[in-house]
């Protein structure tokens, strides 16, 4: 069992977990409990009332964050020809074909989001050992495979981010940074809520939102009543 810091048990004192805190509390929390030395992310992790171990009740989708991550991601695009340079004029960071997949099925890891043109993915699905655990597979329901590289490569620039549940039925994904304050934390919040909810399988019955919590990197989870009023 690994020994939290002093850091971690003080920050742990200001958290009743007994209590289930509003998103506007457990934001403010958050920030409080985060690293001094650092701008930590803020996380929020859903417990959901699906099993995932049936394609039906699998939670996967993306949406854009009003405000951002508060990072800008690196974006790899798997294309050719003029879709390669309209993806290099959108900003995408690292552009090929046939080379570049060679080189990520290496081990290249410099990029945080991958976009694919339809044609090569016959070729990049080679790649599900390597991007697959990273959630990094292009996938045309999220907008990942798509012809339109320069439109796929702005939306990721722009706060675009991808969730999905795992196999014990969580949902983690980013809300953004302590320094953007209350107010943009919980539009970011709202903003993932929001499509949690929008996406729930008709096969996932009873309580959908069993648990949420929210949290630092480093600190511990805070309580959420997810459901609660978003104020301001």
């Amino acid at each position: 069992m690994s020994k939290r810091s002093k850091a971690y048990k003080d920050a742990a004192q200001l958290v009743d977990r007994t209590q289930l805190y509003t998103p506007l509390e457990a934001v403010r929390l958050a920030q409080k409990t985060g690293s001094k030395k650092t701008d930590s992310t803020i996380d929020v992790v859903f417990k959901l009332g699906v099993d995932p171990r049936h394609a039906d009740q699998s939670v996967r989708s993306t949406v854009i964050l009003p405000h951002g991550t508060g990072k800008t991601a690196r974006v790899l695009v798997f294309a050719n020809g003029d879709k390669a340079d309209a993806a290099r004029e959108a900003g995408a960071d690292i552009v090929g074909g046939d080379e570049l997949i060679e080189e990520v099925a290496g081990g290249r890891q410099d990029f945080d989001a991958v976009v694919a043109t339809p044609d090569l993915m016959g070729k990049v699905g080679r790649l599900g050992r390597v991007l697959g655990p990273r959630g990094l597979m292009p996938n045309p329901k999220v907008g990942t495979v798509t012809m339109d590289v320069a439109k796929a490569v702005s939306d990721i620039k722009g706060g675009k981010i991808e969730f999905r549940v795992d196999k014990h039925a969580n949902l983690h994904t980013v809300l953004g940074k302590a320094s953007f304050g209350d107010e943009k934390l919980l539009e970011n919040f709202q903003a993932v809520l929001d499509e949690v909810q929008r996406v729930k399988p008709s096969a996932s019955k009873g309580r959908y939102i069993i648990k949420t919590s929210i949290s630092a990197t480093q600190g511990p989870g805070i309580p959420v009543d997810a459901l609660a009023k978003v104020e301001k």
